[in-house]
């Protein structure tokens, strides 16, 4: 065999491995896994809540819940996120106040805990708002592997890409996977169901 021959059968073969390792890393952090990557989401947090006062991870300690990064001036994402966990809400039932949605702003300079708790205020199920300095969040979004990027526009206006995927965590606070943007509705609803019972 040439030697081309080999370098190209090596090359196609670390391909494969490669594909093979990101498919089961994101499989393993769909199901709950106890990979590295899994591990590695998440962390401490202070963050300041709607009314004003300190929150951190520790205010959500013995409940499941579902962090979600976005911001108040979001055209399309984030409103369709929470309405979409509504609709979730309403199919859980009773089940839904055993779970909590938290909203972690991206844009600090803007989102402030007024601002959350107006904007929120809008959706028909209870979503905590969590805001606090640009330090602080950059904290939290570097924590949870989260991707912001302002995008200037037209008069000093600007939009911010993010993260559109709600992460999960059970009650003892480890990362159980994401329900991604526009995910199946009944996938959705069934991953809610199995972080719920446990």
């Amino acid at each position: 065999m040439t030697t081309v021959k080999v370098v190209r059968w090596v090359t196609w073969g670390l391909i494969a491995a490669l594909a093979i390792a990101t498919a089961w890393i994101i499989y393993q952090s769909r199901a709950g896994g106890d990979t590295a990557v899994s591990q590695s989401i998440g962390g401490p947090f202070t963050l300041v809540g709607m009314d004003g006062k300190t929150v951190t991870e520790k205010d959500f300690a013995g409940r499941p819940h579902g962090i979600f990064f976005g911001y108040t001036h979001c055209p399309d994402v984030c409103p369709t996120t929470l309405s979409e966990f509504s609709v979730l809400s309403e199919k859980l039932g009773p089940d839904a106040q055993k779970f909590d949605l938290v909203f972690v702003t991206v844009d600090p300079s803007r989102d402030t805990p007024e601002v959350l708790k107006s904007y929120l205020s809008s959706f028909p199920e209870k979503v905590y708002g969590l805001s606090g300095s640009e330090e602080q969040i950059a904290d939290i979004v570097a924590k949870f592997r989260v991707y912001r990027n302002k995008v200037p526009g037209e008069n000093g206006e600007y939009t911010m890409d993010h993260t559109a995927s709600v992460f999960l965590f059970d009650a003892a606070g480890a990362f159980k996977g994401t329900i991604a943007y526009t995910e199946p509705e009944d996938d959705a609803l069934a991953k809610l169901k199995r972080l719920i019972s446990g």
